[in-house]
């Protein structure tokens, strides 16, 4: 310690420097931005901060339940629109099967009347049309069907044989529907439905016991993790159950899926920043830790500045929201 105390007493321009940053910092307050006339640049943060200021506290989850049912229906289009594939990062990332290594499947590189591109490319774009690489070989694909139709010769049409009729085949996607992946994966594809859609629906269904009961009741905190651990825990059903005898119904998941299951266990962690579990346990911890560190020069003094980050962002719901 006084080994510290010596080199702050040599350095007191740095560590002024220092303390001048930390205060700075409080300027990314969530209160900051609320009364800042750029205001805060997420829509749902807009809403929520607006709502407060001119309904109130309370008439402010009104507002919020119809973010959240907008975004829980959108979501749920977009689940169906995927043929009912994981949402990665609630929807804003495309879900992209792995391409399987052609070098361990050749014969899916070329089948005797089928399309002669890999079977990888096959899965990866024709089923993602946004995608850019998507577009470009789905308009290579057209140019050299239209070159070959330009540059065939017209007498070798004419020794073709009367009334056969050559014709590019069509490749049809078919989007899985609910019933073909019960029928198809049985057990593990109704499990992981019902997942999913419990972690579509688990922010909605927070906020409706927020409004119903108030932030400081522990009911809206209880309801909340119960649901999200019964979708991962189906979830972790689904993918990992292996009864029949089809391998079919045991649902395998891609890197990207994976990395997404991660991710939302890692969210868990929002609930210890939420109320009341904050406000009786979290908020307690903090400010005695601040305390026993206060008296060391500039340690104390982030430390300051960064529990009063998380005070202020603990106060918005779309910080600590998960969704």
């Amino acid at each position: 310690m006084e080994a510290y105390k010596n080199w702050v007493r040599q350095n007191k321009d740095y560590v002024h420097s220092l303390e001048s940053l930390a205060n700075g910092l409080t300027w990314l307050l969530p209160e900051r931005f609320s009364a800042s006339e750029i205001g805060p640049e997420a829509a749902e943060t807009l809403v929520e901060v607006v709502a407060q200021q001119l309904y109130g506290d309370d008439k402010k989850w009104n507002f919020i339940l119809i973010t959240e049912a907008s975004k829980a229906l959108l979501r749920l289009a977009l689940f169906r629109d995927s043929g009912y594939k994981m949402l990665l990062h609630g929807g804003e990332t495309p879900n992209i099967d792995d391409p399987p290594n052609p070098q361990n499947n050749p014969g899916d590189l070329a089948k005797p009347g089928g399309d002669l591109r890999p079977a990888y490319l096959n899965n990866q774009y024709v089923q993602n049309p946004w995608n850019r690489e998507g577009k470009a070989l789905a308009a290579l694909n057209r140019f050299g069907e239209n070159a070959r139709m330009v540059y065939d010769p017209t007498w070798l049409r004419r020794t073709q044989q009367p009334g056969v009729i050559t014709s590019t085949p069509t490749v049809v996607i078919e989007r899985p529907t609910v019933s073909s992946i019960l029928s198809e994966k049985g057990l593990c594809g109704g499990l992981f439905l019902m997942g999913e859609t419990l972690f579509i629906l688990r922010p909605l269904i927070y906020v409706w016991f927020i409004r119903k009961y108030g932030i400081r009741s522990w009911k809206p905190w209880l309801i909340s993790l119960a649901v999200d651990l019964v979708s991962s825990s189906v979830s972790s059903l689904a993918t990992k159950s292996k009864e029949g005898t089809n391998e079919q119904k045991e649902t395998n998941l891609s890197v990207a899926e994976k990395d997404e299951l991660r991710r939302r266990k890692v969210l868990w962690a929002l609930y210890i920043m939420r109320d009341p579990f904050f406000c009786t346990y979290t908020r307690r911890r903090l400010e005695s830790n601040q305390k026993v560190l206060e008296p060391i020069p500039v340690v104390g003094l982030l430390s300051e500045k960064l529990v009063d980050l998380i005070f202020g962002a603990q106060t918005r719901y779309t910080y600590m929201s998960g969704s």
